[in-house]
């Protein structure tokens, strides 16, 4: 009950902290990050060529601006297209659409795809995917292409003043720990898998 209780807390803080963010009304330099699965991704996966978890089927987008698919895993916004229209910004583009020398990168970038988890294991059967360490080392080569554009000090305020979205975890029950022929819901109970989500969480920085 302790653990439910401390992730209640964090969901609110987090709420919280969003809440301040737009109140502030500071959108006009901010910068977006965004890491997670299928609820924020915006199209990475496409770039995937043997995902099983793509959303490039036409009935995905008809309610977003364009009415087409965009690799967006619903029919209009995600989580984070509304959250950065709430900060009066853009919503970041994906990570694998970008070339490496896209000055978009300063803007904020999308790294979120689809079956992603908090573990590595979690959704292999779509046979690609980022996973969360992707996710997070694609997120140090994106510094260090800003770094290489504007320089150290400017890439290291630009990053500590950015705005971090992580939308993950789901996954990890959906396609991993609820699936039977899966290792993880054999290996482990509940109670343990929740310990190992939150330990490998610790130890996933990203920066």
């Amino acid at each position: 009950m302790a653990k439910q209780w401390l992730v209640f807390a964090a969901v609110a803080a987090i709420v919280l902290v969003l809440g301040a963010l737009v109140s502030v009304g500071t959108a006009a330099s901010m910068v977006t990050f965004v890491f997670g699965d299928s609820l924020a991704e915006v199209g990475n996966n496409n770039h995937l060529q043997y995902s099983l978890a793509r959303s490039d089927y036409p009935w995905y987008g008809i309610d977003f601006t364009g009415k087409k698919a965009t690799g967006r895993f619903t029919n209009g916004r995600t989580i984070g297209d509304i959250l950065s229209e709430m900060l009066g910004v853009s919503s970041p583009p994906p990570y694998l659409s970008l070339s490496p020398n896209d000055d978009a990168v300063l803007q904020g970038v999308n790294y979120a795809s689809g079956g992603a988890g908090i573990l590595n294991e979690t959704g292999q059967y779509f046979i690609q995917r980022l996973t969360f360490d992707d996710q997070i080392n694609y997120f140090k080569t994106t510094k260090e292409r800003i770094r290489a554009k504007i320089g150290e000090a400017a890439a290291n305020k630009l990053c500590n003043e950015a705005t971090y979205f992580v939308g993950i975890g789901s996954n990890d029950y959906v396609n991993n720990f609820l699936q039977p022929f899966l290792a993880d819901g054999q290996q482990y109970t509940h109670d343990e898998f929740v310990e190992l989500l939150i330990s490998t969480l610790e130890q996933q920085f990203l920066v």
